[in-house]
Formats: structure tokens, sequence, C-alpha cells
């Protein structure tokens, strides 16, 4: 088989989502360099891209984050405030269409697979090159994926490219042919290579030889360092103040008239200190646009949209999850005080949150209605699994979880022998330790604090004490995934592109960075997490999709039943644009707005 492949109706994860949107006026501004775009020759071999118009050079394109990139290497790029930018500055041999749901060409003009549909060759584009006008050739493919199986890196994307465990095996017949070998046959090939994101070999071999890899590409980098493979590079970065990116003037992306994209001038991430704050730019027309709107906004920008001549686009469910999840990490490394291998957490909490029963009483405990009519002002829906009521696919009715049921609830934790020895409210256990624990959770998100509070005074009325810490994003990625100085915390998963649970091997593997309850486990703790492992592997290591179906339906039973995270609503998405814009195509599947960024225009103003 020959050409692109269609992947799958319907996720590279990220922690969590953060709230973007676009400032400035229609695009006004721009800065102040001449961007080269027209000034470098085209390549042999362009990739024409699909959009429903032709659009005109000039202009910006500016999205508020409500957090700074942690880093400008996408191999770190853990969190959406990273990936965000990342995912701009470098391209896979393979892109997802978000409109279509198709995995269509990018580095790789074509590839084709052999009949076990494990062996993969790739034809990389002619002429192709990095932003610093240096050729991209299959030397660049397997440094990359080399850095990706560098396992004292671990790159959340190394969980994707491995199957039970095995990594896949790269050659390179020539300067512009990969052949890839999978240990099984993946459902999702051509998607998952994709994920990985090509490195300039030229400028990062010495550095990842020498070790310094994770500390390549920082925010502290001079942006003429950072050589780019995809559509942008950088221009600037201020910290708490703004990214911006620039065309990458040696891209191979054309309109149909063969003219070099991106059409804008810049492209900048500004950052802003809530979701509070980009509702009030948007709301004194400093905005454009505005992602992961706060449902309590949604009522004003319907009444306000003609007036202040902006579209809402309804692109309904959220593919985005939401829940929390309790801290059973082990210590990996030894320090005073502290042992291998013995829970983070105090001995007194790890007896609780490693039972499942106590997380299953705290399930029942949270009142979701409330949060649906409350913070989430009725545009809220009850999700329990990876796959929302937004994938096409993938959605299941029949899957269901803890939901409120207070008296049961109070039931199980009396059956825990938990109970209020001292009446002051709080159950405490035998030996008198209070059931009590904090949560932590991203301050710069209302209607995520607005929830925990919720669930703060849901688990009170059923004797378990809960204090909510509000921390920055950067910080709350580094306890979940490095230092693990946290007992509990509510965050979420952003949706794999595609929508396919193929997609989230990070998430179910037990060796996973995104297993949050416990990350990166040499080998499965459990045996309900070692089931997990082995259902992930056939359901990825097959083409029958009704394997894959009842598989992934197995592994969200198991994963409920065990209450590993405690599944909260999921939001309707509602996503206003003012008008201005060529080409913009809202849609559920993220980034919502971003995803096409490289063909969005500035409309020329009658005169």
């Amino acid at each position: 088989m020959r050409g692109s492949r269609i992947g799958r109706s319907g996720f590279a994860p990220a922690v969590a989502v953060a709230l973007g949107v676009v400032l400035a006026g229609c695009g006004a501004g721009g800065g102040s360099h001449r961007v080269a775009r027209a000034l470098v020759p085209l390549p042999p071999d362009t990739m024409t891209v699909d959009a429903p118009e032709l659009g005109t050079y000039g202009g910006r394109f500016s999205i508020a984050a409500t957090a700074d990139p942690r880093t400008f290497n996408p191999m770190l790029a853990n969190d959406t405030p990273t990936s965000d930018v990342t995912n701009h500055l470098f391209i896979g041999l393979t892109e997802f269409d978000n409109a279509r749901q198709v995995t269509i060409p990018n580095l790789a003009r074509s590839w084709e697979h052999a009949a076990d549909n494990r062996t993969w060759t790739f034809h990389l584009r002619r002429g192709a090159c990095f932003s610093d006008g240096h050729p991209i050739t299959s030397e660049d493919v397997l440094f990359t994926f080399a850095v990706v199986y560098d396992d004292s890196l671990h790159p959340s994307v190394q969980d994707l490219m491995k199957v039970n465990g095995r990594k896949f095996e790269l050659s390179a017949p020539d300067s512009y042919t990969v052949v890839i070998r999978s240990p099984g046959s993946l459902a999702l090939f051509a998607t998952m290579v994709g994920a990985v994101r090509i490195l300039p070999k030229h400028v990062l071999e010495p550095v990842w030889r020498s070790g310094g890899i994770a500390s390549a590409y920082g925010v502290g980098t001079p942006p003429e360092k950072i050589v780019t493979s995809g559509a942008w590079k950088l221009a600037r970065y201020e910290a708490g103040q703004r990214t911006v990116l620039t065309p990458n003037p040696y891209w191979f992306g054309v309109d149909r008239s063969g003219q070099r994209l991106p059409y804008l001038d810049e492209l900048a991430f500004e950052i802003v200190p809530d979701q509070n704050t980009a509702a009030l730019k948007f709301e004194a027309g400093d905005v454009d646009a505005v992602d992961n709107v706060r449902p309590e906004d949604y009522g004003i920008y319907d009444r306000r949209a003609n007036a202040g001549n902006y579209t809402v686009y309804d692109v309904g469910p959220s593919l985005v999850t939401s829940f929390f999840w309790f801290n059973l990490n082990r210590v990996n490394t030894p320090a005073p005080g502290r042992r291998v291998g013995e829970p983070v957490v105090s001995s007194a909490q790890y007896a609780l949150f490693s039972n499942p029963v106590f997380r299953r009483a705290v399930s029942r405990a949270i009142d979701r209605d409330a949060i649906i009519r409350g913070p989430m002002f009725g545009y809220g829906f009850k999700n329990w699994s990876t796959m929302t009521r937004g994938s096409r696919e993938w959605y299941s009715p029949d899957l269901t979880g803890d939901d409120y049921d207070p008296e049961s609830a109070r039931r199980l934790l009396a059956g825990l022998g938990l109970r209020d020895r001292n009446g002051d409210g709080i159950l405490d256990d035998a030996a008198g330790h209070p059931v009590a624990f904090t949560m932590k959770t991203n301050g710069d998100s209302q209607t995520r604090v607005a929830i925990a509070n919720l669930i703060r005074d849901d688990l009170a009325k059923v004797g378990i004490r809960m204090t909510l810490v509000q921390v920055d994003m950067k910080s709350l990625v580094n306890n979940i995934r490095a230092d693990f100085d946290y007992e509990a915390a509510l965050l979420g998963l952003g949706s794999p592109v595609p929508s396919d649970p193929g997609m989230t091997a990070n998430f179910y593997r037990s060796s996973g960075t995104s297993h949050y309850w416990y990350v990166k486990q040499k080998a499965p703790a459990t045996e309900p997490e070692r089931e997990l492992d082995a259902l992930y592997e056939i359901n990825a290591d097959t083409l029958d999709d009704a394997v894959r179906h009842r598989t992934w339906e197995q592994m969200e039973h198991l994963l409920n039943q065990q209450c590993y995270v405690i599944w909260l609503p999921s939001q309707m998405m509602k996503l206003p644009v003012r008008n201005g814009f060529g080409n913009l195509q809202p849609v559920a599947l993220p980034h919502r707005l971003l995803w096409n960024i490289d063909r969005v225009f500035v409309r020329r103003r009658s005169s």
C-alpha cells in the first residue's frame, strides 16, 4: 500500500489544557522584521496544503496562554503550554488533519508497508531544510529516534514507540529513505511515528553524546540558536510576557497556487496570569479569539457576538478529560530519611491511597451534577474514560464509574475501620491518624479551582478533610513528574490526536510518564496494572477493530474498578473568534484553533 494512511476518527498527550486566547485586533501589528519566506527558492518536493481560500502575506495572530513554555525541546514537552509551542517549531514524518481526521504526509511525502504491517518505508521530501538552511535527511530521523530511545531521558513519546517493551529498528538505505521495523502490527503506526518531532542532528548530536540533551533548547537559549524543522522558528521569548514565532523561510509547505506558507508574519503566545484576564481582554476588544473558554462566559459571548463582530463556534463535547488521583509513587532516589522503594507519602496515607475501596468511596462522595450546574454553568457532561463523548469512534455509553452516593461512601469508609474518634468531624484510622490530604491544581484555571472547592466540600460531608493548594503549572508538572511533592492532584489529559486509545500509551502503560498515580514503573507494581499493560499491548498490536474495541472497554472497566483516577465532568466547548481571519477552522481536537495556523491569514479590509 502506498501513500497516506487513514487515521482513526476521533490525541501528544499533554498533562493539562491551558487557556489559549488570541490577542491583538485582527492580526494587526506584526513584527518590525521582514519575513524572508519569498527570498528562498522553493525545494523540488513541496507539500501543497488543503485550505479553503488562497491567502495573502502579513499580520500576526496572537494567542494567550496562562503559563510559559517550560522548554523549546520537543522531547521534553510534557505540558500543554510547552507542546502548543513546540508542535509548531518541529514536525514529524506524518501529520494528522484535525478537520478531515486522517493521517497525511508531512516530512515523509509517501510511505508503504509490507504485508505483515511491520516493515514500513518512508520516503522523505527532497529539499526539505531546517530553519538554518541545513538539509533534513534520513540521518536526522535516525538521530531523533536514538534520542527518543534514550532511557536516561525517557521522553513521553518513547512509550508510543515500543511494542511489548521492544523498540523499533530503523535503517536508512539512502538520504531520503527511512525503513522502520516494528515488533508488532500497530494499528496506528503511520500516525504514531508522526508524534516524533524531528531534531537537527548537525546541531544536537554533540550535545546528546555529551549527556546534555535534557538542557538543550531551554527557554534561556538565544532564538537564533534554536534550529527548527517545522513551519515556524523562534523569533523571541520574554519570560512571563510572550513567545513569538516567525515563519521558517525554508519551509516546504505551499498553497495551491505555489505560495510558500505560512501566510502570517508572526504567531505570538501572549502570557496572561489567568482565565479571568484572558476573558477581560476579549471583552475589551483586544483579543481575536479564545480557546478553552470558561463556561460562565458562554452566555456573554452568545449575546454579544453581533455587536462584537465575532462568531461563536460550538465545536461540541470536549475531548479533554478531567480527573484527580492520589500519589502512589515510591522513592526512587535515596535521600536523608528516605529509603528507595518506600512510599513518597506517609505510611498512613499510603495505606488509604493504595486501597481501591478508599478510592471508590472518595469517588462516590463527589456530586458531579453539582459540578455541572455550578462551575460548568450547565455546559458539562459526566465522563468515565479517556475517550469522551467527543470521540466519534471510541465513546461508549456503557462505561460508567462510581458516581455520587454519599451514603454508600460512608459505608465503604466505615468498612475500612475509619471513624471520628475525637468528635472533630474528621474520620481517623485505628492509630488516630486523620483522613486528610492536600490536593494540588493549577491556580490559573478558575474553573478547575472552583471544581476543587466543591470536591473539598463534598469530602467534608463524609468525614474527609481535603486542603486545596494552588500552584503554577510549571511547578505542578515538576511535582507530578519529578519530585513527587504532592498527595493528590487535579488535572486531566489533553486529547490524543487522533482520539484513539492506541495513542495513549504513556497513560495506560505502567512505565508511562503520564501514568500519573505511579509514573515510570520499572515493572508493574500491582496485578491490575500488569493486566492493564497486557490489554494495552493487545489493543495496540492488532488490526482487528473488534478486538481493539473489546480490549479498550476491558481496559476502562479495569481502570474504573480500581479507581486509579477519579473522573470528573468534561466540558462542552464554544470558541468565540473575532471576524477577520481566513481559513480558521475551529474543531474539537486540540489545538482547536492553531492546528492549521500555517494557512491562516488576515483578510484585507475593504477600502
